[in-house]
């Protein structure tokens, strides 16, 4: 036997790279390292000589990914990873890290025994897990290891995702590493890494083919001499740089001429197997069979010989450096040399091996990786029948552990062997129909959307569905179209409720009510909302369902908000709010919509406190940072309207980086978007908005919610940018067919849509009074609103005084008196635009005060874009408003300048101007830019203004 060598060879920089992160987790800033390369790189040693160097300072977490082709065992490595630990601290200790999620900790430690309670969702998953290995690495630095992610499951990477997302305290670091050239396109892993590269969440190691320098290094320390040239030009040429194939040549101990080595890899690989008596060579058969790492109990159930050979040849394996043993199980030495002996098996051989592993596991197999195993074994021994039984099962329990992509697997599995086992549907317990329905479900949890769709729509055709199982399925493919931002959801489950009249199945018929009206609400139709939870409230009562009843009284109160009944929406919320009391899931759906109502009635103080009440039951949930993401969601937008920026921002990141459910994800970004303006930060809200939207205007095709304020935001961005024809297509979605009203929504989008035509008549393109009438009669129509009086008095500031072009100070001191009830940067903003209105006027005194007091609010709240637009507007204007006052302004109009400044004043156009002094209209715009240039003025009719104001007589 050739060892491996006792010094690792070309990893220097690699393994300081680790030392150096370890160092930052030691110093409370958690790290991640996820090290990538190709087989037999050394990705395993490297880690071997980190962990060896660290163990003495810090706790060692290890997992390891199960190799059983395209199935992975929901959670494996993550089982590992808790067992690892609490083999180190106690499972007791572990139960207590996890504080309110312990229970949820029963799916990945079936020896915890403990029932799932609570809220039952995934989310449960993520937190106690991570929660685990916050508290690990709270007194002395913890390093988790989890090896060979290219075999992990998405529910696993589900998790890792959140730790890389959610970690921000701990002496923590998180090591992962894969086989490159395993992750081909479409691989789950790839977009796991893509994500961690794109976020910054991970280093990234990239482990690198070893030099003809290197090679000869590693031969030398491998075989203690030093190696001739012939040596290392044949071991290199033949290895291609790959150090474990650099062992496996000196390993056959005969490298002399380049035709004595193997031909090829597969012939590499099993050269040193087949150089092994037949009795180890069959122990190395079945324990292929097995997996890279069998334990002790499974392989001897497999093996059917004598013990005494086992043990032998158990023992040879060893002495060959093929097999380590690892605590109680068997492992490969290298994951390639168990692929190639597997791959190498006779047909028999497969059948016989992979049915004595499963038989095994029957007979001693308890949770979802045994169940996902034993289907795996049957299906690689061709039992059919067994591998549909077995697949069921796994389906139940990785739905049951919410391992949903695997669970989707599993019932694709069972689907495919429907046909060609004998009574299916007893052996399945349900009707094929039901299996796709739960197929479906199961790719739609795991993000699958056209997936989903695709198996319902199937479901939905199967010959032997009719009735309330029909309308079932439909009611599926509705929400599935809703979660996947498609048209069509409302008719669909019209057609269910068609399945259902009054009397067949009234609890299902108001599930679908309230479904329906949850709908309507979306789309801003009020009046059917509140119809459908009427019934809905009405049929759930009579079957004493308190969380139907408390849904339904959720969804009218929101939607008699929305219609105009102020007084009265609160009463049904807070009748939802009691009927939710011990329900989780109800009283934090009370909390988001309760909260997102207040927030557009400008209730902005009571929409934050009724979040923070929400956020503060997810914590003693143990779902803080997932649900509880969503909950803090609602309370960015409050924050930002009440004036609370910073805290706005720092929520607001957070949430991001949890990565909440698609439609949150949107809010978000709408958000940030919109703030990173107002920030002042122009090209970065660009940049963000190219970016997301796609995902922006995706949700905003199914949600007015959504449509609405995407409007305003892009509209704003392109006034901003000065783009006012692309600002007013975006504000004049309100007098689209397509609008709906949803007054929250409608007001603001109203004042930026008059503050774009105010501009536009600015420009010279036409007063358009036929747009104004329609925006006022939109504006009279919410005026049942809380806060319509402020948005009316912005309304008439921004379309006020000569021209409509918001130049008349009165109206701009109205809407700062009305202004408290609007958000903080209008406030500013409003300070702003009274300061233009008081200079066209000719109040340099009182508009310097006004710019002051803009710049001053702006500067408080971080609203860098008004600060920006007002220091331009007093440079422009020769305002002081820093300082001792600059230099007045000397410069004089000529005689020509004075006559076109005068037929400015009269209202006349560049062409009109040029016909009457016989001068081109080109001409006739120089002469325009040089008086607006001298009177500092920002428009033609600011620079009309200055002419009246200098002719007035004098008082």
């Amino acid at each position: 036997m050739t060892p491996a060598s006792t010094q690792m060879i070309g990893r220097d920089a690699e393994l300081a790279a680790l030392m150096e992160s370890f160092a930052d987790a030691a110093d409370n800033k958690p790290q991640a390292v996820i090290i990538g390369g190709e087989a037999g790189l050394g990705k395993t040693r490297l880690l071997e000589e980190f962990l060896a160097g660290i163990s003495h300072r810090a706790r060692v977490i290890k997992g390891q990914c199960v190799d059983l082709g395209t199935l992975a065992p929901p959670y494996a490595p993550l089982t590992g990873v808790l067992r690892s630990l609490a083999a180190q601290i106690g499972l007791d200790t572990v139960l207590d890290f996890a504080g309110p999620g312990r229970d949820a900790l029963s799916l990945l430690l079936p020896e915890v025994g403990a029932e799932l309670e609570g809220l039952p969702t995934a989310n449960r998953v993520l937190e106690a897990v991570s929660t685990v290995l916050e508290r690990a690495s709270a007194g002395q630095p913890a390093v988790v290891v989890v090896e060979d992610l290219h075999w992990a499951d998405d529910a696993t990477l589900t998790v890792l995702r959140f730790i890389l997302r959610a970690f921000n305290g701990g002496q923590f670091l998180l090591i992962l590493s894969y086989r490159s050239d395993d992750i081909h396109r479409g691989h789950p892993l790839r977009d796991f890494l893509a994500e961690s590269e794109r976020g910054r969440y991970a280093k990234s190691i990239r482990l690198s083919r070893l030099t003809k320098d290197q090679v000869r290094a590693l031969v030398e320390a491998i075989t203690g001499q030093d190696a001739g040239y012939e040596l290392v030009e044949n071991v290199f040429a033949r290895s291609e740089g790959i150090p474990f194939f650099v062992e496996e040549l000196l390993g056959l101990g005969d490298c002399g001429p380049a035709g004595d080595l193997p031909a090829t890899l597969t012939d590499l690989l099993l050269a040193r197997y087949e150089r092994m008596v037949d009795s180890a060579q069959y122990f190395l058969r079945v324990l292929a069979a097995g997996g890279l790492s069998v334990p002790h109990t499974q392989a001897l159930a497999a093996y059917d010989r004598s013990f005494e050979e086992f043990e032998a040849s158990a023992r040879a394996a060893q002495r060959a450096n093929l097999l380590t043993l690892d605590g109680r199980c068997y492992t490969f030495r290298h994951a390639l040399v168990r692929e190639a002996i597997h791959a190498d098996l006779l047909p028999g051989e497969r059948t016989r091996f992979h049915t004595r592993y499963a038989q095994a596991l029957e007979s001693t197999g308890s949770g979802h990786r045994d169940a996902v195993e034993i289907a795996y074994h049957w299906h690689a021994a061709n039992a059919q029948e067994k591998t549909f039984r077995a697949s069921m099962a796994a389906f139940a329990e990785a739905e049951r552990s919410y391992a949903y992509s695997t669970a989707a697997r599993m019932g694709e599995r069972a689907l495919e062997l429907w046909d060609r086992v004998e009574d299916a549907a007893t052996l399945a317990a349900m009707p094929r129909f039901a299996l796709m329905a739960r197929t479906a479900s199961a790719h739609n949890q795991a993000g699958n959307g056209e997936r989903s769709l695709a198996v319902i729509r199937l479901a939905a055709a199967e010959p032997d569905v009719d009735g309330t199982d029909l309308a079932r399925l439909l009611a599926d493919q509705a929400r599935y179209l809703g979660f996947n931002a498609q048209l069509g959801s409302a008719e669909l489950l019209l057609r269910a409720l068609d399945f259902t009249p009054r009397g067949s199945d009234d609890r299902l018929r108001a599930t679908l009510l309230n479904h329906l009206a949850a709908r309507y609400m979306l789309e801003a139709q009020p009046n059917q909302s509140i119809s459908m939870a009427s019934e809905a409230l009405e049929l759930s009562r009579t079957g004493a369902d308190r969380t139907e009843q408390s849904i339904a009284l959720n969804l009218r109160g929101c939607s008699r908000a929305i219609a105009g009944d102020i007084d009265g929406w609160r009463t049904d919320l807070e009748a939802a709010k009691d009927l939710a009391q011990g329900d989780a899931a109800a009283l934090l759906r009370y909390r988001i919509n309760y909260s997102d109502a207040l927030n557009q009635l400008g209730m902005y103080d009571e929409s934050i406190s009724v979040a923070e009440e929400g956020i503060s039951q997810a914590r003693e949930l143990g779902v803080e940072r997932t649900t509880g993401a969503i909950l803090s969601s609602n309370a960015v937008e409050p924050l930002f309207a009440r004036g609370d920026w910073d805290k706005a921002h720092a929520l607001l990141e957070r949430n991001l980086s949890l990565s909440p459910p698609s439609s949150f994800h949107a809010y978000l970004l709408r958000s940030k978007s919109w703030s990173t303006l107002w920030g002042g930060d122009t090209a970065g809200a660009v940049a963000l908005f190219q970016q997301w939207q796609p995902l922006l205007h995706e949700l905003a095709r199914v949600e007015m919610q959504s449509r609405l304020p995407l409007a305003l935001f892009a509209a704003e961005l392109a006034w901003v940018r000065g783009d006012l024809d692309a600002a007013w297509h975006e504000a004049s979605f309100l007098t689209s067919p397509e609008f709906r009203s949803l007054p929250g929504y409608d007001l603001p989008l109203i004042a930026v849509a008059a503050r774009i035509l105010a501009a536009r008549r600015n420009a010279g393109t036409g007063r358009d009074d036929a747009a104004e009438a329609r925006l006022r009669s939109q504006l009279s129509r919410d005026g049942f609103w809380p806060t319509h009086a402020a948005w009316s008095a912005l309304f008439e500031a921004e379309l006020g005084g000569d021209g409509g072009t918001g130049n008349d100070p009165a109206t701009w001191h109205r809407a700062a008196e009305l202004c408290q009830a609007l958000p903080a940067h209008l406030r500013c903003y409003i300070s702003l635009r009274k300061g233009q209105a008081e200079h066209f006027a000719g109040h340099k005194s009182a508009a310097a005060a006004s710019l002051r007091d803009a710049i001053e609010g702006a500067e408080a709240i971080g609203a860098g874009l008004v600060t920006a637009l007002a220091r331009d507007f007093a440079t422009r204007s020769g305002l002081h408003i820093d300082g001792p006052s600059p230099r007045p302004n000397t410069l004089e109009l000529t005689a020509r300048e004075s006559q076109v400044l005068g037929l400015v004043a009269e209202g006349l156009g560049n062409k009109q101007i040029g016909e009457q002094l016989f001068i081109s209209a080109k001409t006739v715009s120089v002469h325009v830019s040089a008086i607006m240039r001298k009177l500092n003025a920002t428009s033609r009719t600011e620079a009309a203004n200055h002419a009246r104001v200098k002719h007035q007589p004098r008082v």
